[in-house]
Order: structure tokens, then sequence, then C-alpha cells
């Protein structure tokens, strides 16, 4: 176990001290502190392991020894400005190019998601000369000034909605505008973002781009309906606008079936851009915009040269490329797929027996369990929900966290190498605690905790 220089006391009073409180901590009222991890397993101070479904950034496990050991060696090597001419960078955009479709051929490297976002939006901008963006409700692109105004899960607890910004409704056929029972819902919502277009003609105002999460995290874990990608490219094209994925926490196999979620949409379905990030590196910063040569084009005619000190440096893609190398060889789209299944499985299995459990959703290791209070109103259940998260890392040492609008959906976006065991201690774990709860009658939404 590594060496420990604070008490975890000592850390805390540091912590406070030192760094901006806006920054949180997970488990704020009682932080686990962590000094070591490995695959899907994080160690405290006392050498207590925690089953880690929170760390979606580790992608391939915590200090997989594969990217640690092309991390180091390259290190060792060379580790320069990628301005300098560097076999790395063409071999991992090679590779990179073969998991997407044809046309998403020009790469640009950066250092994170928020940046990559960023990018994507001068990108559009330059190649369409319009301003005006669509995002979706509850979405979150990042945390530059540029991404928090095409955020509204951040915009609207700030300065609020830029006149250039067009919200249109989350595509949640679980408790949106249409639902399961709908006869077309993809269609339905991409209708949505038809008529916001036409109300934006009749401003005056012209769309650069319609930005979305291909699986949207943040807004509760939510899986799209089929077909609506492609009907909403329709209409964004014909205004003029291009269509951006944000895969930054869904690519890389996360779905199991598709390297990249938004694949899930069929085969007809292909962006004008995609931003990637988190997963890419393991926890190493490397991120990535892929586009089209003609996009990539428009930005080059501009005159401005672009660069980024770090993107893409030679140490940042050998580490790109050993965890690509990583998913392959242990198979880690397989493990999530036959893991995913199972733990939707058990998970719909618990909600026959838990009224409290409204939904499960989900694919691969992307999966969300929304809790509420009665499935007739479908009220969140905030409360239930965070206490739930409480007593899984007090009780089971289970690292889980909440999201969605009401922060009332457990989510599931753990390692790829997550097994079927640890699904199912999670599941008996949550069982228990939902089953205690039962049992004592504790009403938490009001307010018995």
């Amino acid at each position: 176990m590594a060496e420990e220089r604070f008490s975890k006391e000592e850390t805390l009073k540091m912590r406070q001290r030192l760094i901006g409180q806006s920054c949180r901590l997970f488990y704020s009222e009682d932080p686990v502190k962590i000094i070591k991890a490995r695959g899907q397993y994080l160690f405290d101070e006392n050498g207590q392991r925690y089953l880690d479904c929170i760390s979606n950034v580790q992608h391939v496990g915590h200090c997989h020894p594969a990217v640690t050991k092309a991390a180091v060696d390259q290190m060792d090597i060379l580790n320069a400005n990628s301005r300098f001419l560097h076999d790395n960078i063409v071999l991992y955009a090679e590779r990179l190019a073969a998991t997407l479709p044809e046309k998403l051929s020009v790469f640009y490297f950066v250092n994170s998601g928020s940046e990559a976002n960023d990018l994507a939006l001068r990108l559009a901008e330059q190649y369409t000369q319009h301003e005006d963006v669509i995002v979706l409700d509850h979405a979150y692109h990042g945390h530059l000034k540029s991404l928090i105004d095409i955020s509204p899960y951040k915009f609207r607890k700030l300065a609020g909605q830029k006149e250039w910004v067009h919200v249109a409704p989350l595509p949640d056929t679980y408790r949106g505008l249409f639902r399961e029972e709908h006869p077309n819902p993809g269609q339905a919502y991409a209708d949505t973002v038809k008529d916001l277009i036409e109300e934006i003609s009749r401003k005056g105002r012209k769309i650069a781009a319609f930005f979305a999460e291909s699986l949207p995290s943040v807004g509760g874990q939510i899986i799209f309906p089929q077909g609506y990608f492609t009907k909403v490219a329709q209409y964004v094209r014909s205004a003029g606008g291009v269509f951006v994925v944000d895969e930054v926490q869904t690519g890389f196999g996360r779905a199991g079936t598709h390297y990249w979620a938004f694949q899930l949409q069929g085969e007809d379905f292909c962006p004008d851009i995609v931003t990637m990030g988190k997963p890419m590196g393991n926890g190493h910063p490397l991120a990535c915009v892929a586009t089209t040569a003609e996009i990539a084009g428009a930005f080059t005619a501009n005159g401005v040269e672009y660069f980024n000190t770090f993107g893409g440096t030679p140490v940042s893609c050998a580490i790109g490329l050993a965890v690509l190398d990583v998913i392959e060889k242990e198979d880690l789209r397989g493990n999530a797929i036959r893991v995913g299944a199972h733990l939707k499985d058990l998970l719909k299995k618990l909600q026959q027996r838990h009224e409290i459990i409204g939904d499960v959703r989900g694919v691969g290791l992307f999966v969300g369990l929304e809790l509420v209070t009665d499935r007739l109103s479908k009220r969140p259940a905030t409360n239930t929900a965070a206490w739930v998260i409480k007593r899984l890392k007090e009780e089971d040492r289970i690292c889980v966290s909440t999201d969605g609008p009401w922060e009332n959906v457990l989510k599931f976006k753990p390692p790829m190498c997550f097994s079927m065991e640890d699904a199912e201690l999670v599941v008996q774990s949550i069982d228990r605690i939902l089953t205690d709860m039962k049992a004592k009658d504790l009403k938490l939404e009001n307010e018995d905790i």
C-alpha cells in the first residue's frame, strides 16, 4: 500500500483551506480518501476496498499495467509539442479513423472534453458562418464559458439563456413529452426540433449546429428513441447547420454493441463532428474532435493557425493507443454487453419487488435506475436516492452517484472491466437497503430521515 503523507482529517482540512470550495468532493459529509486503485477497485488509507461504479474516466480499469507501461516507456524517450513531426499522432489518428464512419477523417487533439466541445463550436460556426446552436434540455457539455452557455444544466443556475442558444425537449420516453406508448417517439421528438428551427428562422436567425450527447448522462442516463438523430440531422442540415455529437461520456465501446453510442441510431446516421474525451486516456488528459475534410478545410481557410501545446503529444498518443489495444485484447466491448445486460436484468427483477423503482434503462455499461415516490405521478424520490448511495458507501463500500434533473437516478458508468459478480453485489446491496426501508416504513421524501 502506498505511504500516506497526512491523516484523512489533515488532508481534508488542507483541502478546505487551499482548494476552491466549488470543487466538491464525492460524499462531501464524509469523503473517502483514496490512496490506491486497480481495475474496478479503490483502496482507502486503511486498506479498505471500494467497488467503483463511478469512474468512467478510468475506462479500461484504474492503473492498467499496459497503459502505465506505454506512458512510462514513451515518457522516457520523448514528450514534445505536437508541432514537431512524430509518428504517434498519425498512428493514433489512423486507429481512431478505423472505428468511425469514413467521412469523419480529420482529427484535432486537445486535453479535455470541454476543450473538444469548444473547438467543435468554433468549427461549426466557421463552416456554416452562422452562430445559433440548438441543444437539449438538461444538457451538459463542459465547464468553459462557451459551453456553460450551451448547457441548460448549468446556465439555468447562472446568467440564463443567451439569445443564440435554443433548447429542444430532451427525448426522454419515460417522463418526457412523448413516452414509450407513443407510436413513433423518435419522429415526434425530432419534430420538436423542426418546429424550433422554424421559430428561429422566423426571428431572422440561422443555425450553426445541433449539439447533443449521444446518450445524455446528466439528463438522467437517457436512451434516445430510434430514428431521432436521423430525422434531426435532415432538419438541421436543411437549415444550413451541422450535427455535433458529444461522445465524451459514452465513446470507446461503453455501449458494448457499438464503438460509439451515436451508432445505436443506425447505419444511416453519421454526424458532422464528433467530440471525445474522458475515457480515451484512461485518466490521462486526452481528448479529440473528429470531423469531415470539408469542415476542417473551412477552418483552415480562415487563415488563423490552430495549435494545442499538450494535445496529441507523443506520450498522450502512446497512452491512447494502449487504451485501444486493451479494449480489443480484453474484449471490453463484449464484457460491456454481457455484464451490462446482466446488470439491467437484475435491476428489472428488483423493479418488480420495489415500487420505488420507476424505471431501469441503459445500454452496455451505461445504466440508470430511476427512483420515484409513486409510479403513476413519477414524482422523483430524490432523498431516497441520496440515502441509498450513502448507505451503499458506508455499509457495502460501493461507490455510486446520482444524476438527472432531480438527482433521483442512480447511474452506473463503471470501468469497463466491471464483472458479473460486481453487478450481482451491487443489486443485492440495493435490494437489502430498499427492503430495510420498507420494513421500517421510512418515508424519506417526507423527511423521516
